[in-house]
């Protein structure tokens, strides 16, 4: 956690936001029920910002969408504990309703295709605005909704707000996904593989503005991800998870640097590493070199 936001985090009495204890999840499907999510234990305080990392089909994105209570109904059972904000979803499943979209947000996966492309960004963004402030007029719902697109920096707000997601770019896309997360105005946000379908620089820009938010307003962050080099850039702490379970977790430094289990260094050393610039010019083939 950066200095600015630990300082705004002192200010909200160090807040738990999420607190997960014990979570399991099993899934009915037609080859019987599968354990998707064995166990785990975590929490998130005011400010903070935590990664769960793992390969496709370790449950990282069962563990979110559990905790959101946005598996299908009927082949989904879950036990154990979800607090948010003090508010156990795993025991009253109602209660998620009320919490979603006002204390916790999601920034889906796909920016592709989370959004409707028969409707406008400012449709989209404005019906989220409308939930969290109901006695808004049309007008100053698009007021509001162009500061969160200006927020998330988009440097033409109104074009962007009149403007179909076919129109728009992948990382412009992330940022009105954002917008749209941030129109609740929540204290937590769950962040599901939101950089996978970006382009290297694009995914920076998206980073570096989800921690900038986090700096002005101490926002808790889920962050979702298969890429130990995201988890490295941005949380303060990580939980690597294989199986369904957690095999190491601990602050980014311990787990990054002096990882303790074989899976985790595996994940580490699927990060890119750039080697020594070399400026000697390739060998030529044989047959070149004949020619000249």
């Amino acid at each position: 956690m950066n200095a600015t936001a630990t300082a705004v985090a002192d200010t909200a009495t160090d807040r738990t936001l999420l607190e997960v204890d014990d979570l399991q999840i099993e899934l009915i499907t037609a080859h019987g029920v599968v354990r998707a999510v064995d166990g785990v234990s975590f929490r998130i305080a005011a400010g903070e910002t935590v990664s769960i990392i793992g390969e496709s089909g370790s449950g990282k994105s069962t563990t979110a969408m559990g905790i959101l209570r946005l598996l299908p109904e009927g082949l989904a059972v879950l036990s154990g504990s979800a607090r948010i904000s003090g508010v156990d979803v795993v025991a009253d499943p109602g209660a998620a309703a009320k919490v979603r979209g006002r204390e916790v947000s999601l920034i889906p996966q796909d920016p592709m295709t989370a959004l409707s492309p028969v409707h406008s960004v400012g449709r989209q963004l404005g019906e989220a605005i409308a939930l969290r402030h109901r006695s808004l007029s049309r007008g100053e719902a698009r007021e509001k909704g162009l500061e969160l697109l200006a927020q998330v920096r988009i440097s033409d707000p109104a074009m962007v707000w009149k403007a179909y997601p076919h129109q728009l770019s992948g990382g412009m896309l992330q940022r009105v996904l954002i917008a749209i997360a941030l129109a609740a105005e929540p204290v937590l946000l769950i962040a599901d593989e939101p950089t996978s379908a970006l382009d290297v620089t694009v995914q920076a820009g998206i980073l570096d503005l989800l921690m900038e938010l986090q700096e002005r307003t101490a926002i808790g962050i889920l962050m979702i991800t298969h890429d130990l080099g995201v988890a490295r850039l941005v949380s303060d702490r990580i939980h690597v998870m294989r199986g369904g379970r957690f095999v190491e977790s601990g602050p980014v430094e311990q787990v990054v640097d002096a990882p303790r289990e074989q899976y985790t260094r595996d994940l580490l050393a699927t990060v890119p590493v750039l080697g020594p610039w070399d400026e000697t010019p390739p060998a030529l083939p044989a047959d070149e070199k004949a020619v000249r």
